[in-house]
Parts: C-alpha cells; structure tokens; sequence
C-alpha cells in the first residue's frame, strides 16, 4: 500500500515536470520568436513603396472595430481559445479616403474571404469611402470565393464583382432570436426578480419569460425592417438593381436555386448579384489587365493597406493642433478596466487627460457600447461635460450600437452624429437580482439569522427577497429613469414628456433617431471629426488616439504578436488568418461570452442602462 502510495506520488511529481517542462518550452519559443521579430522589424523590414498604377487591397481580417482589444494571455492557451483577427475601421477608410487623390494609386481591390464582419454601420461607413473613392474614376474591383451576406454587401459596391463558380451569395435577410431561460430556472427553482421602467426594455426577458413580448416583438421587427432598408437599399444602388429585385431574390432563393439546377453561383449571376464567375488564375489575370505587375517580376502591382498606411503616414506633415478621438467599445462598467471595456474610472481619467492637453482643441467619443452601468455611464458623460465647460468641443460619433448607456454618454456631447444604420436609443433603466432560497431548499441547506433593521441581509440571494426590499429597488429604478429623462431632456433641448414618448426602452436606427431629435446628424466618423474642428475653429489639425494604459502583460503580448506578423506568421488565429470553429464550438463559445458579460456587471447600486440589441 506504501509502495503504491509513493507510486502515485511519483507519477504526479514526473507529471507535474512535463507540465512545467512544456510551458518552460513554450515561454522559451515565444521569446525567440518576439527576438527574431524585433531584429527583423528593425533592422531588414523593408521600407514602403508604391509603384506607380498600384492596387491598394483591402482584404479585411476578421472582425472590423473600432479598435482592436486584446484578450487576457492565458486565453490563448485555452483550446480553441485564439481570438480572431480585428482590424480598424479608421485605418481602412483613411487609406481609400488617401488612394482616391494618390496619382500611385490606379484601382481598389476588395477580397472578402478572411472578413467575418462587424456591424453593418461599420461596413456602411467604409462602403461610403469606397464609394467615394469611385468618384474618382479608378475602377473598383472585388472578389470572393463565396459571400456571407456582410461580405457581399461590402463586395457590392465595386465596379465589378467576382464569384467562385463553386460559391455563393448567401443574402438572406435579417433576424433576431432569442434565447429564454424562465422554463430552466423554474424547473431549477431560481427566481429572477426584475425592476424596470419602460414596456420596450427587454434585456430582462430572457430571465423572466419562455417567449419573446410584444412590445419586443414590435420594436425589433421595426428595428430590423430599417436596418434591412439600408442594407438592400445600397446593394441595389451598387448593383444597379432595384430594391423590389434584391427583395425577390431573397425571397424567391428556392425558385433560383430551382431555376438554376442548385447551381448557387450561377443564381447569383443570373440575379445581377456579380458580374462573373471566376477562378483565382482568372481573378489574377484580371488584376494584371488592370494594373500590370511589379516591376521586375510577374506579380499583381498591388499595396496591402497597413504597407501604404505606413508610407503616407511617414509623408504627412506634423500639425500644431490635435483632435482626441476617444474608442467607448464594450460593456460599460465600473472601476478600472483595460481596454475591451468601457471603464468608468478608467474613462474618466482618460478624458480628464485630454482635456488637460492644451494641444487638443476637441474631441469626438466614438461610441461602440449597448451599455451597461449607469454609474459609469454618468461618470463618463460628467466628464465630457467638464470638458465642454472647459471650453473644448465634445462631438459624438455613434458606430454600430450606441443604446441605452451609450447614449447616456453621447448626452455629455455639444453635438451627436449617427449612422443611418446605428442602433441607438433604449432610454430605460432595470434591474436584477437572483434568489437561490428554494434551490437550496430543496437541497436540504437551511438559511437563518437575525438583522437589525428591515433592508439588513434583504439582498441576499440565499433567502426570498423581502418585499420592503423589492419596493426599495423599483423606487430607485423608477428615479434612474427620470434622471435619464432629465438627462436627455436638457441636452437635447427637448421636454421630459417628449423625451418618455420616444423612450421606454425602445431602439431605434440612426436615421429614425435623427426624426426623433435625439441625433443632430447623420454621418461617420470623418464627418464628426471635421464638425468637432469646425466647433473649435482650427483647419489644419492631426487626429489622435488615445487609449486607457495597458498592463505589463498587455503590452508584451501586443508586441509579440506584432512581431509574428513581421515574420509572416499569425500567431492570434486559424489557417488563413480567422480563428474558425464549428457550430457546437460557436454556441459553447456565445454562452460563454453572455456569462462573461454578465460577471463584468459591477454598478455599485445594481441599475444598468444596457440594450439588448445585437447588430447584423
């Protein structure tokens, strides 16, 4: 028995060295390869060129943001647990904003494959870019071996579009499902106690009903019937199509695929989707007929976009005057918070900085949040308002989704710009607190005590919530909501009642927002950074970034993953540059990020301003 004993010991301790052996091993590849990087960033990169007649490529990677996070280290360690790639938006649309007027620059080229999307305002504002850069007469180019419906809107707005013969245009319209947990938790015995004002808040719902409400059912169906408006509105205006054509083929897919004998590719044709099906030989042909090759080889005369953004970012002039464009991407939440995240204290020493910065004469938040505390959210929004009182301008920029505590932030702005496509509004206020007695209960486990006053140990979820407790809770619920209603009231110029009429928690597009009053203008970021200038008087001004400080830990990831990419490798993804999984990986990995969500919900008095409205 002593003998097996120590066995077992030994096994444990021999397996414990390989496990210390290997991550020794692993830190040791990873060093060599951030060394081997450095050199080869420093010292043998080489400098940027564009040859005259080049294609500038945009071929997206992953995720288009508005500005790329880093997941903890450890993530990567997990299986499967590679982020997949991010690009930003801003990047993209400057280097087509500066290709149109570059005599070097002969054509665009758009490829689709690696792109999983990013919200359809985002894609709106590059296609907006792109299409401008049409204007001046340089052919627009795109391709894809097959197109997800974000894909082929992008693709859309080229001259000329390729298609695999082996692919497909997957347009399908837009939907919103959800799931809803009250059947689980009452067979568990969990309740979920909610406070809320507003019959159109419906982040509480999953926990409290089977099914979506009406009032849900309404204002989604409204929500997405404008988003697919803009959607179809503009593939049919890049295809030359009209909107009743796109709609009937979405409608009538079955009958095509019938028409066409199944053939995906050539129902697309037939549809006026693309205009030719097309190897990648032939895609390749095609570019040298338009471009020609390099000089000295027989490859595409092309540029990448972070290559030309390196060379005009090494070609612009310096300027005196400077415009802060702040990124709020992510769940608001309190406290300090790297990036990923909307911090409240983080932000508010961030802002705080800027408007210090005798340098910077206004600054753009550019908002990408749903919400999330309203402590936060106030802290942040007082903040701009400090900074207007300081006398420095303070524009909002709303990207895909700037709902519910995102617009409570953008009401500390002098002036709020929105997509047509963005998802804004959800002025409403909730609450939740779950209650464990019964399963506890049922488990035999007794839960008893005494309190000095009524509401001492009320919000523990070991015991049934008390009803003074309970009352307490909607008090304060009911007081955010007017405080959010004043809030919005005074910055927009409007009255309470008029505010409540368009709020209750209900979403709405940029464009219905701007009807509304609750948006001055409708426009991209470029738009909100030149009406910031103008607020401030300035005319040659350089735009900056400034972001919330990271970790040790942050950084040195940042930095070793940049070098992967200088030595061609892509160290943060799958093969091909996106981290692909299947579908059970998918709806593991979707619970998984609810769940984080919902533990990053830190308000110290429990009250969030957060929508549920996820974009396409």
């Amino acid at each position: 028995m002593i003998r097996g004993l120590f066995r077992f010991l030994f096994n444990v301790l021999r397996m414990f060295v390989r496990l210390l052996d290997l991550v020794v091993r692993g830190a040791f590849y990873a060093l060599m390869i951030f060394g081997i990087g450095v050199i080869v960033a420093f010292f043998f990169r080489p400098e940027p060129e564009v040859q005259p007649g080049s294609a500038l490529v945009l071929r997206p990677v992953g995720a288009i943001v508005e500005q790329p996070a880093l997941e903890p280290p450890l993530a990567l360690l997990r299986a499967g647990g590679a982020p997949t790639g991010q690009v930003r938006l801003a990047d993209l649309v400057e280097a087509v904003h500066a290709a149109r007027d570059d005599s070097r620059i002969g054509a665009l080229v758009i490829e689709t494959d690696e792109l999983i999307g990013g919200g359809l305002s985002k894609l709106a504002e590059l296609r907006a870019a792109i299409a401008d850069f049409k204007t001046s007469g340089k052919p627009v180019l795109a391709r894809g071996e097959r197109f997800t419906q974000s894909q082929y809107y992008l693709a859309s707005v080229a001259d000329e579009v390729h298609l695999s013969a082996d692919g497909f245009v997957l347009l399908r319209g837009l939907a919103r499902y959800g799931t809803y947990f009250k059947g689980a938790l009452d067979h568990l015995g969990i309740k979920v106690h909610v406070f809320r004002v507003g019959e159109y808040k419906s982040f509480s719902e999953p926990f409290t009903r089977s099914d979506m409400s009406e009032e849900d059912r309404e204002s989604s169906l409204d929500l997405l019937d404008g988003l697919w408006r803009v959607m179809r509105d503009d593939i049919a205006a890049g295809r030359k199509l009209t909107p009743e054509a796109v709609d009937a083929h979405v409608n009538g897919i079955r009958d095509a695929l019938a028409a066409s004998a199944g053939d995906a590719a050539r129902a697309a044709l037939e549809a006026g989707l693309v205009d030719r099906l097309s190897t990648r030989d032939e895609w390749r042909a095609r570019l040298i007929e338009t471009v020609g090759t390099a000089a000295g080889g027989d490859e595409v005369r092309r540029i990448a976009v972070d290559r030309y953004l390196a060379l005009i970012g090494q070609e612009a002039d310096a300027a005196d005057a400077r415009i802060a464009v702040i990124v709020a991407q992510g769940t608001i939440v309190d406290g300090m918070e790297p990036t990923g995240v909307v911090a409240g204290d983080t932000f508010a020493r961030l802002i705080r900085s800027v408007r210090e910065d005798d340098s910077v004469k206004a600054v753009v938040m550019r908002i990408d949040s749903p919400g999330g505390s309203a402590w936060a959210s106030e802290l942040i929004r007082h903040e701009l308002a400090l900074t207007r009182q300081a006398g420095k301008p303070v524009v909002a920029s709303m990207s895909s989704v700037a709902a519910s505590g995102g617009y409570w932030i953008a009401a500390g702005a002098d002036e709020i710009w929105a997509a047509p496509a963005t998802v804004t509004g959800s002025i409403g206020i909730f609450g939740m607190f779950p209650e464990f007695s019964e399963p506890l209960r049922r488990m035999g486990i007794g839960v008893d005590g005494v309190a000095t006053a009524p509401l001492a140990g009320a919000l523990d979820p070991r015991r049934p919530l008390d009803p003074v407790a309970a009352e307490a809770m909607q008090l304060s619920i009911e007081h955010g909501y007017r405080r959010f209603l004043q809030t919005v009231a005074s910055a927009r110029n409007m009255s309470i009642d008029e505010v409540d009429e368009v709020a209750r928690g209900r979403v709405w597009t940029g464009a219905a927002a701007a009807e509304l009053g609750l948006v001055d203008q409708l426009g991209g970021l470029r738009e909100a950074v030149a009406a910031a200038a103008q607020r401030a008087g300035v005319t040659d001004y350089e735009v900056v970034w400034p972001e919330a400080r990271e970790s040790f830990e942050q950084r040195l990831l940042r930095r070793l993953l940049r070098a992967g990419e200088d030595l061609g490798l892509d160290l943060a993804s799958g093969p091909g540059g996106v981290a692909h999984a299947g579908a059970l990986a998918s709806l593991v990995g979707e619970m998984q990020r609810s769940a984080t969500e919902l533990l990053r919900w830190n308000d110290p008095q429990h009250l969030y301003l957060h929508c549920l409205c996820d974009t396409p």
